[in-house]
């Protein structure tokens, strides 16, 4: 019995089908591979392949991770050119004069896009999400700066320490930043943070670099950092800065991602950055220790939104005058 059944398989029909089997397993092996970003079904959900490579994890406190080729050369060359024509210097109000002159603390110039604001964002935006784990409907619009000749940004904190921008209605806490960067500066540009619990090589950093845990920017890496803790507490050692840049271009692309929905347009981001903005991280807490009257000729050229002496206005808007300090 068990010859003969052996032996019904390997007459016409079971070589047929063999040969049918052979030639479906050919086709599929000279098919092209389908493109990553192409939804495949899987279940009562859809698969959507974006992003595959290495990721390194850099420190604990803060968490950070590098994701090495996470943008591709025409991405990168696509959100420079979208944003050059759009920056704007960073400056405050000069105490004397009231004439605007350089910041000493953030020193770039940028500009703010929002979300979706076309296909390459968009499909950045979801690749973003994928990774970080949390949806596009938390991230604010996408912000891009420009450093050269020596520019920077001071260590600082992205999480707020005032209640206003923690609200729901604004997303609630920022918990991760995304940092992207579109270029590769040829000296400098580090980004550092000075607190971190472990230092990383510090073989090829310019000086600004050498204290705490740095990361050399590379064009298409991104950078992602965590301000809050596990638990949800703010986390201390994420303070970070912007080495300056000492030759060449830095250019980064920053999607800072809130706990909740955000919902503020790109416009009221450029209004806030044009002119009602505040200089410093900790503008928020001197505010609320009364240094917007003890301190006030300082305060008002350097904190002039967490102090009430302007109020974002959305495009086509006229600023609100200032409100007149106490003599």
């Amino acid at each position: 019995m068990i010859g003969a059944r052996h032996r019904s398989t390997a007459g016409p029909a079971g070589g047929a089908l063999l040969l049918l089997l052979l030639a479906a397993a050919t086709a599929r092996a000279a098919a092209p591979a389908a493109p990553l970003n192409v939804r495949t079904p899987v279940g009562y959900a859809e698969k959507e392949e974006e992003w595959h490579g290495e990721v390194v994890h850099l420190s604990w406190k803060p968490r950070a991770f590098l994701y090495k080729n996470f943008l591709t050369d025409e991405e990168c060359e696509h959100i420079k050119a979208k944003a050059t024509g759009q920056l704007r210097k960073s400056s405050v109000v000069d105490n004397e004069t009231g004439e605007e002159r350089d910041s000493e603390v953030r020193t770039s110039s940028g500009t703010f896009f929002d979300k979706g604001a076309d296909e390459v964002i968009a499909r950045i935006e979801r690749r973003v999400a994928q990774v970080t784990m949390l949806p596009v409907d938390n991230q604010e619009g996408l912000q891009v700066l420009k450093y050269v000749d020596g520019q920077k940004y001071e260590p600082h904190y992205d999480y707020f320490f005032d209640a206003k921008n923690q609200a729901e209605s604004e997303g609630g806490q920022r918990i991760v930043t995304a940092l992207m960067y579109l270029a590769t500066p040829e000296e400098g540009g580090e980004t550092v943070f000075p607190d971190a619990a472990v230092a990383g090589p510090q073989e090829g950093l310019s000086a600004c670099a050498r204290v705490g845990l740095a990361n050399k920017p590379y064009k298409g890496d991104m950078l992602v950092f965590y301000s809050l803790t596990p638990g949800g507490e703010t986390d201390p050692s994420s303070l970070h800065a912007s080495c300056p840049t000492l030759k060449g271009e830095k250019w980064s692309a920053t999607k800072w991602i809130h706990v909740s929905g955000f919902r503020t347009s790109a416009d009221v981001m450029k209004a806030k950055w044009a002119g009602c903005v505040d200089q410093s991280e900790h503008c928020a807490a001197w505010a609320a220790t009364g240094e917007c009257d003890r301190n006030a000729a300082y305060m008002a050229a350097s904190c002039r939104l967490a102090c009430g002496l302007c109020t974002p206005q959305a495009k086509g808007e006229q600023p609100a005058p200032p409100a007149p300090l106490e003599s």
